[in-house]
């Protein structure tokens, strides 16, 4: 079965989409649609902007969803989805481009959690912190032995899991799982510490945004972050994504549940390759790609 699978944020770089606008008239009227929407032109910080301007989460958010859905209603027949998932902000593009909302409706509720997400961070002094080397049970029995914040927020694949929470709580479990035998724990570049309790404000401000919105059943089933299974009830799907941003992102588990279910390829669209790597380090024989549109 043909998987498809959407980027998260850190997947940015200046540049990206450019192509896709010069050589799609369906993409360049879907850009410039998005600029609208948005009330700025996006387009100008994705294709000529700097670096600092594009990593700005109100910015990064929405410019990631925009170079896949995009790139997904570019490639038109070729796109051919028999599952689909994506990390964090990628379940958003993945389930526009599997027809469960409209691209006008995921933009705006990409745009709106992004500055739910940034006001979230602004409240509490939090980060992130990426740890190799040890196994998933050895580090959520750490964080739970830790008195601040600090949970595990991003299982990307075997030996690399992802915490966050308060500045001192990831210090402080930083310093217990090197002692338990990490190979490292590398504080990460990011404004504050998604996917954990302290993001609740955003939770809350984004869950009737997300009710709001007309949804319907994909086209495939979409595995969600929140237990890496697959659905296409629209009611489960909401909420499913509202617990996404206070809960872990399960990419682990579920390159696992597709690989069970019958996944004989994944493709990432979007721009690239973290994904198809993080498959690779679950199963290294099965094919992986990028998509690409061509003339």
């Amino acid at each position: 079965m043909k998987s498809y699978i959407f980027p998260g944020q850190g997947a940015q770089f200046v540049g990206m989409g450019k192509d896709l606008y010069e050589k799609s008239e369906t993409a360049k009227q879907l850009f410039e649609q998005a600029n609208e929407i948005l009330g700025f032109r996006i387009t100008d910080i994705m294709f000529d902007g700097t670096d600092e301007e594009l990593k700005q989460t109100n910015v990064t958010q929405p410019a990631i969803f925009l170079h896949s859905v995009i790139l997904a209603k570019a490639l038109g027949d070729d796109f051919q989805p028999e599952m689909a998932a994506g990390h964090s902000l990628g379940e958003f593009s993945a389930l526009v481009s599997c027809g469960a909302m409209s691209f006008e409706d995921g933009l705006r509720l990409v745009a709106a959690r992004a500055n739910a997400m940034q006001k979230a961070c602004e409240l509490q002094p939090s980060t992130m912190a990426a740890i190799l080397g040890l196994d998933d049970f050895t580090v959520e029995d750490v964080c739970q032995r830790v008195s601040e914040v600090v949970v595990p927020a991003n299982y990307n694949c075997p030996g690399q899991l992802v915490i966050s929470g308060s500045i001192a709580g990831v210090d402080k479990a930083c310093e217990l799982l090197l002692a338990a035998g990490a190979k490292r724990a590398l504080k990460l570049n990011v404004g504050g510490a998604f996917h954990s309790p302290l993001m609740e404000s955003a939770r809350v401000e984004l869950e009737a945004a997300i009710v709001a919105t007309d949804t319907k059943a994909p086209v495939c089933p979409v595995y969600q972050n929140i237990d890496a299974k697959p659905y296409t009830d629209p009611a489960q799907i909401k909420h499913n994504l509202i617990a996404q941003l206070t809960g872990a992102v399960r990419w682990t588990q579920t390159v696992l549940h597709m690989l069970e279910d019958g996944a004989t390829s994944f493709t990432e669209v979007g721009p690239g390759n973290v994904l198809q790597g993080l498959v690779k380090k679950a199963n290294r024989s099965i094919p992986t790609e990028s998509a690409a549109f061509v003339e």
